[in-house]
């Protein structure tokens, strides 16, 4: 049987909202399902956090177009912004890159790079609601 786990597209106005409803969405209230892009990945791939190994699952991300508008360019510049401050020295020129082309609604989106992970980790996986 395939478990289906709801994400409220309503309710994700940030990244870090995204990080907290989905952890709750599959695992329960305080549940973890990744609180960045990397642990999302594992998350997905069969890493902690994802649900039994032995059952199918689908994460349908309802009311989706609220998340795409609440995750755009503007979210994408301030996750840039905090990656900025954190990266390794090497990396800033390549934020800052990001970061411009974020500031001027160019490039990919927070939401952009939710959806890429899923596709990349677990296709079929993410229905879009």
């Amino acid at each position: 049987m395939t478990a289906i786990y709801v994400l409220d597209g309503t309710r994700v106005r940030t990244l870090e909202d995204f990080w907290r409803l989905i952890g709750e969405a599959v695992n329960g209230p305080g549940g973890y399902f990744g609180n960045n892009l990397d642990a999302l990945a594992d998350c997905l791939s069969g890493g902690f956090g994802q649900p039994d190994d032995d059952d199918d699952y689908v994460i349908e991300w309802r009311d989706h177009q609220a998340s795409r508008e609440n995750l755009s360019h503007l979210e994408t510049a301030r996750q840039l912004e905090i990656r900025l401050s954190r990266c390794h020295p090497t990396n800033r020129s390549a934020v800052r890159a990001e970061l411009a082309a974020a500031r001027t609604e160019h490039g990919p989106t927070v939401f952009d790079w939710l959806i890429t992970i899923f596709e990349d980790r677990a296709p079929g996986v993410l229905r879009l609601r």
